[in-house]
């Protein structure tokens, strides 16, 4: 399964560099995005390394998940595939 890394976590004032939101393919509803939580998702950068997380909680009702990554992700990773598992 694949997905699209949307935005980092934000609120007015902070940005959360380990949180991204993520728009999953073929994932329409929030009860279909709840499924997904627990689920490893892979993220691999130019230079070929891997930067794991794992979906957190689903974000709004379109079908959009939070994912929290081991490690703070570059602004470059916004845009990009991931892929879940």
């Amino acid at each position: 399964m694949n997905g699209t890394i949307v935005n980092f976590r934000r609120s007015l004032k902070r940005t959360y560099h380990t949180q991204m939101i993520v728009v999953v393919d073929n994932v329409n509803s929030r009860e279909e995005a709840e499924k997904l939580v627990g689920k490893t998702v892979i993220w691999k950068s130019p230079a070929n390394k891997e930067i794991k997380g794992k979906v957190a909680s689903a974000h709004g009702n379109k079908g959009a998940v939070r994912v929290i990554f081991e490690t703070g992700m570059p602004g470059q990773a916004v845009g990009t595939k991931v892929s879940i598992n």
